[in-house]
Parts: structure tokens; sequence; C-alpha cells
């Protein structure tokens, strides 16, 4: 097992993955078990599985501030991460990038959260996992926006079939064509104020349906699964700590394991990947530059085929900063390197309140609830917007502290206090960004990072369509809870920046004229056939759903062509 601890390591791979987030752990893990020698590169420090998780059984007393705040010296490490309201306690901030070591530029606000450790974001994703369609896939060329996508689905359904069966996704045949049906175990069970949620909507409402979120919990394990040591949802909903069943999907309870086992895989933590060495003679690459984030020693290490994972971003980061004679703006031919960036927008809906069955409760901790699939552009149902958007619903219980705001003393105040209080709901909104060419991010010397490396700017911003689909959420999201019987209805609309959804993509996209896209179908750069890029930076365009199990799947899918063409001799 490799510990993370830097020993000398042979400097040629047949392959070489540059992140280890959800896309970098499928390139890694199908890439070792073809056969090749690959060495994965992560910037930031080892995680180990189950012994590297230190806060994740800890109770809230274990805590110095009983995790209910964050001492402020901390707080000053995380001003951006802290500033979006996101999960940074006591229990999770050492998963969160430290932003005065990792500065950006903000040219227009954007909301930058990332994790730095072997696993990446996967150890902190929502575990959502929905499948694309050709409602998706034919969008941008139905339309006439930025460039088609090289793809359809079925190029990539089987491969949809193989992660999820590895992965584990929980959840229902819904038989909706426009979010394909997976294979899936049993779904998440509702509380009974989801079962009245989803039988309301369901009746009343004929344009739409209330569906069990797919999400990545193994509930019902396979024998693969065991073997990697996984085992079935605890439902603790602790997951961002790390979970020790391997019961979410991460790099580190399914795709490293499995990668492991080969002993085909080298892991090397705290190696920054500054850029792709490409040579013009050989007219390919042979290599990444690498800085070690502990010593400040400078590195090269060569190999055959490259995997860019370092998410959207970072990935774009490095191609950007690949520069040569051939590529004097960095490594793009198309001029789209950089332009594009979508995230999805969000944190818009309704929140209300269940008086009823106040004499229920439900056990454990919901780590999914439900989903209102996309409605909106469908047949004949035409908005002022393109495109849609879904909803994640979430339910519970209000605790003990929803005595704060009681009136009264003595015997009957305290029966009070110590009861649950009303049941809740919110439905909030992810709805689907155009790719716009001048949202775009490029390499400023502005600001420089610890390691004196440029920075990337960010110059972001959502326009009227996304402003159009927004209202029509919120109308809709207050009307769903009227019909269904809630009271203390409230519409919401916080005008969340772009990055606090955290699910960048486009940037470096696919496509198959090489003059307007960065990778073609096989996510195979256009000029340079040995580099290939499988996370979010490759995306076309932005289907509301969560997009992470397409991520998984073009991993899969790229890697089983890159090995086919390197045995070949094409690469």
């Amino acid at each position: 097992m490799n510990t993370g601890q830097q020993t000398p390591q042979p400097d040629h791979y047949d392959a070489i993955v540059v992140g280890s987030g959800i896309s970098g752990g499928w390139s890694a893990k199908e890439l070792c078990e073809k056969g090749l020698k690959v060495l994965l590169l992560e910037r930031g420090r080892m995680i180990e599985h189950v012994t590297d998780y230190h806060t994740a059984t800890k109770a809230p007393w274990e805590f110095p501030h009983r995790n209910a705040r964050m001492p402020d010296e901390l707080l000053q490490k995380y001003p951006v991460q802290n500033r979006t309201g996101f999960a940074i306690t006591e229990a999770t901030h050492h998963h969160f990038v430290n932003d005065l070591d990792n500065p950006y530029v903000e040219d227009k606000p954007f909301d930058w959260i990332r994790g730095y450790h072997v696993g990446g974001r996967s150890l902190m994703w929502g575990r959502y996992s929905f499948r694309f369609s050709d409602l998706d896939f034919e969008a941008n060329a139905r339309e006439g926006i930025a460039t088609d996508w090289p793809i359809r689905y079925k190029d990539i359904a089987p491969w949809y079939d193989y992660v999820e069966k590895f992965a584990g996704i929980a959840g229902n045949r819904d038989g909706l064509p426009h979010l394909p049906d997976g294979q899936f175990q049993p779904p998440l069970p509702d509380n009974c104020l989801e079962q009245h949620f989803r039988k309301s909507v369901n009746q009343q409402f004929t344009d739409r349906n209330v569906i069990s979120a797919r999400a990545a919990h193994i509930t019902a394990p396979t024998k693969e699964q065991t073997e990697l040591g996984r085992a079935k949802c605890q439902f603790r909903n602790m997951c961002m700590r790390g979970c020790p069943y391997g019961a979410y999907f991460s790099t580190q309870s399914a795709t490293l394991p499995a990668a492991r086992r080969t002993k085909n895989l080298t892991v090397r933590p705290h190696s920054i990947v500054n850029a792709i060495i490409y040579d013009e003679k050989l007219g390919k690459a042979t290599g990444v530059r690498v800085i070690d984030e502990q010593t400040n020693q400078w590195h090269e290490f060569r190999a055959k085929i490259i995997f860019l994972n370092a998410s959207a971003l970072g990935s774009t980061f490095i191609l950007l900063n690949s520069r040569s004679n051939r590529f004097p703006n960095g490594m793009d031919d198309s001029g789209q390197l950089g332009h594009n960036l979508m995230d999805h927008h969000f944190h818009v809906g309704a929140n209300a309140i269940y008086e009823r069955d106040l004499d229920k409760a439900y056990y454990g901790r919901h780590p999914a609830g439900l989903y209102i699939p996309r409605f909106r552009n469908l047949g004949q149902d035409q908005q002022p917007f393109k495109r849609g958007y879904g909803f994640e619903v979430y339910t519970g219980r209000q605790n003990w502290d929803h005595a704060y705001g009681l009136e009264g003393f003595g015997t009957d105040f305290k029966e009070k206090a110590t009861q649950f209080g009303n049941w809740t709901i919110t439905l909030d909104a992810f709805g689907e960004c155009l790719p716009y060419y001048d949202n775009r991010v490029q390499l400023t010397s502005e600001v420089t990072d610890k390691w004196g490396q440029p920075v990337l700017k960010m110059d972001v911003h959502y326009r009227e369509n996304e402003t159009l689909m927004r209202k029509d959420a919120r109308e809709q999201a207050v009307l769903m809870l009227e019909k269904a019987g809630f009271s203390n209805i409230e519409g919401f609309d916080s005008q969340a920046h772009p990055g606090l959804s955290i699910h960048e993509m486009g940037t470096a996209r696919m496509g198959n004229d090489p003059k307007t896209s960065v990778f073609n179908k096989f996510n195979q750069h256009h000029a340079v056939r040995n580099v290939f890029c499988t996370d979010g930076a490759c995306m076309t365009s932005s289907p509301c759903q969560n997009p992470s199990l397409t991520y998984m799947a073009l991993s899969a899918r790229a890697a089983d062509y890159a090995v086919r063409e390197l045995k070949k001799g094409n690469l």
C-alpha cells in the first residue's frame, strides 16, 4: 500500500493521470486494470481510506467548539469556502482548500470550492448520479448554440451501465426518456413527508414526476463491492467527513483500492502539475512538469499517454500553462481553451412547513431525498427560456432548537421544548447554464500562488436565459407546495454566484471540429493525440442533471480507447 511518503520513484510510466478525484480515480483504475503502469499525481496530501477520516465517528462534544463554530484563526484560511455558507466546520474544514495559499482573481464573483488531497471532491460531493439523454446531447445542434456534442446517448450508454454497477447507485427505474434508467440498487426509502409530497405532485401534475434521487450510496452490496471492503449505507449523513463503511462512492473506497490490487499503480501526493511537456519533433506530449508541494523542488515525469483529471479549472490551468513554440497560448488550436465556462445556477425555489403527521418520526439520517426531473421545454411545452431545471427535494423534522421561539414556562413548556418541531421541506432548483464564449478563465500574474505560479482569473456571470429560468423555478416550486397542502410557503432566490454549485464545466470542450473544440469524441486532444481529458473541462453543454456520473462513464470509455490505440502504435 502506498502510504503517501515520498520514496524514490522511476520517472517513466505507461500513463500519467493528473488528479485523483472522481474522474481521475476512474482513469487510474481503468488504465491499471488494462495492464498499464500508472502514475497518479495529486497536488495535495494523502488521505487513506478509514484511517485518515479523523472526524468520521466523533460526536459533537468531542470537538473543541462542539462542531458548532470554527475558531476565527482557522476561518481566516478559508475566506472563499466560508463566505459561501458551505459546510466548513470543525469536522470537515481539513477537506477544503486553504484559500490563502491558492488564490485566484475574480473579475466577477465566482465561488471556487476545492479540495486538494487524494480523493479530491469525491470525498465531499453530493453523490446525486443521473444520466444525460439525447435531449441533452442534441440540444446545442438543435438550437444552433455553441458547437454540437461529438457523441450521442448510444455511445455512452454501455459505459453508464459499466460504471453504475461498480460504483453502486441507489434508485428506481422510472421510465423517463429524458432521464434514462440505469443499473440500480434498491432506492433510499421515503419518510412520511416524502411519501405525501411524491403522491400529491404526481397526482396533480401530469407534466412532472417526483422520483427517488439516484444517489451513489450502496444499499445492497455486490460481491465485487464487498471484496473491496465496502458496505451498505448506515444513514449517518456524515458523508463529508469520509465514510469508514465505504458506502458512498469515492476514490478512496472504490477506484483506488481496485487500481492498487493490480500492482500497477504508483500514487504520488504533494505533486502540483505545472504543465505538460510537448516534444515538437515527435508532435506529442512526453510527460509533465511537477512542483513538489512540500519541498518546492521541480520534477519531470514521462509517460506514453497523459490523462487530465484535475477538475475543469485545474485541467484548463495546466493546458493554458503548457506553452511552447507550437502552442504559444497554451495547448490549443481552436481558440476555445478557457472559454464557455458553465456551472449550474441554483439556490432558487421554495421552503414550507407541513403541520400534519407530527406523531411520526423516522430512523437515521437521509443521505439523499427526492428529485423532480426537468419538465420544461419538453415536447409541446415551450418556455421563454431555453433548456430546463430539476429540483432536489430536502425534507426533515425540526429538532429541539425549534423551542428557541416558544413562549411559556413550567411543565407544559418543557414538554413542548423536548418534542420535535414541524416537518419542513425545501425545493431547490438546479438549472442549466448555456455555453457562452465570453464566460471565461485566463492566466494572470497579477497574483501568484504559494509556489510562484500564475493563477486563474474568472470572468463569468449568468445571463437573461438563466434569469428567466430562475423566475419560473421559483414560481413552480411555490405552486407545487401550495397544491400539496403545505403552509408558511416562502419562495426564495439567493442569486448564487457561479461556482457555488461546484459543477464547473466547459473551458476545454469536446467536439468534432478541431477549429471549434479542444478534444474529440474520445476525449482525445485534437492536436496532441496522447493527451486526454475526462473531467468537467471537456463538457460541451451543461445539462441540468448532476454531471459526475457522466465524468465516470467518459473516463472509462476514454481509457478503453486510449489503451487500444496505444497497442496499435497510434499514440
